[in-house]
């Protein structure tokens, strides 16, 4: 019989955690969890369900003129902070228990607290318990990143900006990221006067550039007053707002300042040094392929680890887990291809490489095609698709897909098991279009916009 409380103990109720502890507890474990905040960790209850949830309403704002154009007689609108906010709050609230239900189904121990380990196979809660585990799964999840300038404490960051009592009439959001660039939108579209400030030369660093400069321009024209170059010196108090401070003489007064300047790994005072967890040069848990420590007995998943920090990804990192632990099966988590989607306005999917990561490995041909989608050209607006397809010229196999328009977020999972699988160009081209509908672009670019 086991000398240990628990053969696995999860520190994080989020999505990696959650999947790891409930598929482990199916095999017969025994396992408990550990969450200090709410249930669903920051996908679930700050960030991409009540992000998405935004998305959804800020849309209607500009579909309003959309739809006189079309014909329809209406109204401008108002948008009802105070009548969304409790039916967001609302549905995380059934989501949190929809994830605390499933993990507690097949028996998990959960546990309201903050887990700190103190050894190897011990962890203590702040409820003051302490348990004994075979293994340990830390999945404690990403933070906030705040820069130390002064007055930064006068900003808010993603972790409150669903909580607000009132939305603000002007706000300055600092930060190129996905997340800065999504809430600018998001705001924009709900009617608050936007200002982004990014200290890099173009937004979304990491991203294809042709596809970065194509989704600036699109904000700016929506009315965001995106400036590039910027960064902030400090944050004052001011007639009862918030005036910014910038680079180049840059200041703008507002209601409310958002930082969104990146997120750290939630590594702090959780007593991974002291257990001799190694951490690397951004605080984050370093790991092998399998998701184990540098101490045998402790493992990590998800964003604390800073591989991929995308939900999907923290789960299979967490199956994986437990195929490899928990059911003999040694299973490496498959980082490779893996497809994402930004929510701007309009939405960005892509999967593979960049068109620079591309032509640094091969010689590579580019197909490109931008176009004003038929909804937008018949009422004569400015908005502008973007699909792009990256190609080996020796395999033809696609390297990158990437596409900016209404709905890339769905069309790219379909995209992304073609482009997982190893199509080529001739496969896409094979396939016979879908008339009328953006996505078929995506098999009739048929010459190379550029070779390199």
């Amino acid at each position: 019989m086991s000398t240990f409380d628990y053969d696995l103990f999860v520190i994080g109720g989020g999505s990696g955690g959650v999947r790891a502890g409930r598929v482990a507890a199916e095999t017969g474990a025994r396992v408990a969890l550990a969450e200090e905040f709410r249930m669903g960790g920051t996908c679930v209850i700050r960030g991409c369900v009540p992000k998405k949830l935004m998305v959804f309403a800020s849309k209607f704002g500009p579909a309003v003129g959309e739809a006189r154009d079309f014909g329809w007689e209406m109204g401008d609108g108002t948008f009802d902070w105070l009548a969304f906010r409790p039916k967001l709050h609302a549905e995380l609230s059934r989501l949190e228990n929809i994830y605390r239900t499933n993990l507690a189904r097949p028996g998990t121990d959960i546990f309201d607290a903050r887990a700190v380990i103190r050894d190897p196979h011990t962890v203590e809660l702040s409820n003051g318990r302490s348990y004994t585990a075979k293994h340990i799964l830390v999945a404690t999840g990403g933070r906030p990143f705040i820069p130390d300038l002064p007055g930064a404490e006068l900003g808010i960051t993603s972790n409150e900006i669903f909580n607000l009592d009132h939305l603000p009439e002007k706000i300055l959001i600092v930060g190129g990221g996905y997340i800065a660039c999504e809430f600018a939108c998001i705001l924009n579209g709900l009617g608050v006067e936007v200002t982004q400030w990014h200290r890099g030369p173009q937004i979304l660093r990491g991203f294809d550039d042709e596809v970065r400069g194509h989704i600036a321009e699109m904000m700016m024209a929506q009315g965001i007053d995106l400036r590039v170059g910027v960064s902030p010196e400090a944050l004052e108090k001011a007639e009862g707002r918030v005036r910014a401070l910038g680079t180049n003489e840059h200041k703008v007064m507002v209601d409310e300042v958002l930082w969104a300047t990146g997120r750290a790994p939630n590594t702090e005072g959780i007593g991974l040094e002291d257990a001799g967890v190694e951490l690397g040069r951004n605080r984050e848990i370093v790991v092998d392929a399998y998701s184990q420590t540098s101490v045998p007995s402790i493992y990590a998943v998800g964003d604390v680890t800073d591989r991929i920090a995308l939900t999907p990804v923290a789960i299979r990192e967490g199956a994986a887990f437990v195929e490899t632990v928990f059911k003999g099966n040694p299973t490496r988590p498959d980082h490779e291809l893996v497809a994402s989607a930004v929510f701007t306005q309009p939405e960005y999917g892509c999967v593979g490489l960049t068109e620079e990561e591309a032509r640094a490995q091969e010689p590579v041909d580019v197909y490109v095609a931008s176009f004003r989608p038929m909804q937008k050209s018949f009422i004569d607006r400015d908005e502008k698709a973007l699909f792009k397809l990256i190609v080996s010229q020796q395999t033809q196999r696609v390297l990158g897909c990437h596409i900016v328009a209404d709905g890339a977020g769905e069309m790219i999972q379909i995209a992304g098991v073609a482009v997982k699988m190893g199509a080529t160009k001739s496969d896409f081209d094979a396939a016979v279009a879908v008339h009328p509908t953006m996505a078929e672009e995506i098999v009739l670019m048929k010459t190379p916009t550029r070779s390199t």
